[in-house]
């Protein structure tokens, strides 16, 4: 791991907001997103989050003593996306933390001049924080794949590829949202039980899936693959990302060639990037269990084995219109971890990229659905019904096999290890509209 003062637990920020113990922003995360005044018709800005405001990190660029390094990476920010920055690389990207650290820190000679700039939270609106070239959404928790498998192919739950390869797929750009997207029920071909003949429809079986966002900073040149133990070096860091399902549509479509329409109707991501610099106290060792074929040799690595997972806990909760109107708090519908991936992160990169692939700044690549192995860590609906066959009971008394209209999903993670403080990622939320008549 690559520690230093930004990651003290001891730190404290002059922000006060950001020193409480629940603070999902505290100084130890500085986490960014391009966002603007609520009903503003301005251009979005670069953003960091300090407790319960946003620092524009242009503000730095005030401050005379700025290495040269730093005052680039922050100059980088006069854009209404990451990308300028992402392109820079690791070492901006340090430097950027170091001088946002020291400038948020308790004492800081700074206060007065950087005060004035903030921006209440709740005060702000967000897009989508990068220019996303391209998006691929993999299939990487051996859990999901088995818990979906089972319900989609008793007889054969998991294809032979999965335990050799990160699976994935290209996905659909245009669609992506960021959190509080609204979007219409999809329609479709559906094949109903028992039927010979498709009809077109309206999904009867919306899902959500609990995924990381993984955004890649510098890119590699086309026909140059990225190595398992650089891989890391191309992650600007991780946000939340829901990958809304139509089950019935997907089953109907999804072979030989995968889903289309099952998924390209809507993709929900997380406002906040959280850098892989503010999460380096919460990687952890990765396990392939000796019952299981090891990895290939681009996707093996003592690097890899030693710290190469990462400790995120996980969160999907359920918020129904009449519970909104009943003001009634969200319903908890699971929790995992995303340390149970089968994939780490740099194996996903190193796959993705071993063919000569080049991958761009700001380019998106889902975790894939996240669930564990253990009771309650399901990662979407079908898992927690079994395909709808036994219905989730809410505190009022509804009941949901599948989402309905008017449901919001709300996704959530926190960064724990004792000796740390522990950071969060903010909510990533979506709500479903009835169909389009």
């Amino acid at each position: 791991m690559i520690l230093n003062d930004t990651h003290q637990a001891s730190l404290l920020s002059w922000v006060a907001s950001a020193n409480g113990e629940n603070s999902e922003f505290p100084i130890q995360n500085l986490p960014y997103a391009a966002y603007r005044a609520k009903d503003s018709i301005d251009a979005h800005q670069i953003g960091v989050a300090i407790g319960e405001h946003i620092l524009p990190v242009t503000r730095l660029l005030g401050l005379s003593d700025l290495s040269t390094m730093e005052r680039e990476a922050a100059t980088a920010c006069n854009s209404p996306a990451l990308n300028p920055l992402m392109a820079l690389g690791p070492r901006h990207w340090r430097a950027l933390r170091q001088a946002l650290s020291r400038g948020l820190r308790h004492g800081s000679p700074h206060q007065s001049y950087l005060r004035p700039a903030l921006v209440p939270i709740a005060e702000a609106e967000f897009a989508v924080p990068a220019r996303i070239g391209d998006f691929t959404d993999m299939y990487t928790s051996l859990d999901h794949a088995l818990n979906v498998g089972r319900l989609l192919r008793p007889d054969n739950p998991l294809m032979p590829n999965f335990k050799w390869l990160p699976c994935g797929y290209h996905a659909r750009v245009s669609s992506i949202g960021v959190s509080g997207q609204c979007f219409l029920r999809p329609k479709g071909q559906i094949l109903p039980p028992g039927e010979s003949i498709p009809i077109v429809t309206a999904t009867r079986r919306l899902d959500y899936e609990l995924e990381l966002a993984i955004w890649i900073g510098t890119g590699n040149s086309l026909g140059t693959p990225v190595g398992l133990d650089q891989a890391s070096q191309h992650v600007f860091g991780l946000g939340l990302l829901n990958d809304w399902s139509a089950r019935d549509i997907q089953a109907w479509e999804y072979q030989p060639l995968g889903p289309l329409l099952s998924k390209n109707f809507a993709t929900t991501v997380s406002p906040w990037v959280v850098t892989m610099e503010a999460l380096e106290p919460f990687r952890s060792a990765w396990h392939r269990d000796l019952a299981n074929p090891q990895p290939i040799s681009y996707l093996e690595s003592t690097q890899n084995r030693e710290h190469g997972a990462v400790d995120i806990g996980l969160e999907a909760w359920l918020h129904t219109d009449s519970m909104i109107r009943a003001g009634q708090p969200p319903h908890l519908l699971s929790k995992t971890n995303f340390r149970h991936n089968y994939w780490t992160i740099a194996q996903m990169i190193a796959h993705h990229t071993i063919n000569g692939c080049n991958l761009c700044a700001g380019d998106l690549i889902g975790s894939g659905t996240q669930s564990g192995p253990g009771a309650g860590e399901f990662g979407a609906l079908i898992e927690i019904t079994q395909g709808g066959k036994r219905p989730v009971t809410l505190p009022g008394g509804e009941e949901r096999s599948f989402l309905a209209d008017g449901d919001t999903v709300i996704l959530r993670a926190r960064a724990e290890r004792e000796g740390f403080r522990s950071i969060g990622f903010g909510d990533c939320a979506g709500t479903v509209l009835p169909a389009r008549v």
